[in-house]
């Protein structure tokens, strides 16, 4: 893997250095998932709120793509 984007490099040192602060469950993710992405669409600071949830979703593939999977179907429209 190659970093080609700051992101993608903050992303990778995520990865591998694991989260700063306090770390979050599958489960705490999987609870507060819905919060966190209505969060980010509607221009909200997610992470103000649930400052583990980034480091979590960068360090778990799993809760990752529920993120993303839910993050497309709610910009989609399906969510209303």
């Amino acid at each position: 893997m190659t970093a080609n984007t700051p992101d993608d490099a903050r992303l990778l040192a995520a990865c591998l250095l694991g989260p700063e602060g306090p770390e979050l469950s599958c489960e705490e993710c999987f609870d507060v998932l819905d919060a966190y992405v209505e969060r980010e669409l509607a221009a909200a600071d997610p992470d103000a709120a649930l400052p583990a949830m980034r480091a979590h979703l960068a360090g778990c593939s799993a809760c990752r793509e529920d993120h993303d999977s839910l993050l497309a179907l709610l910009r989609n429209g399906f969510g209303a």
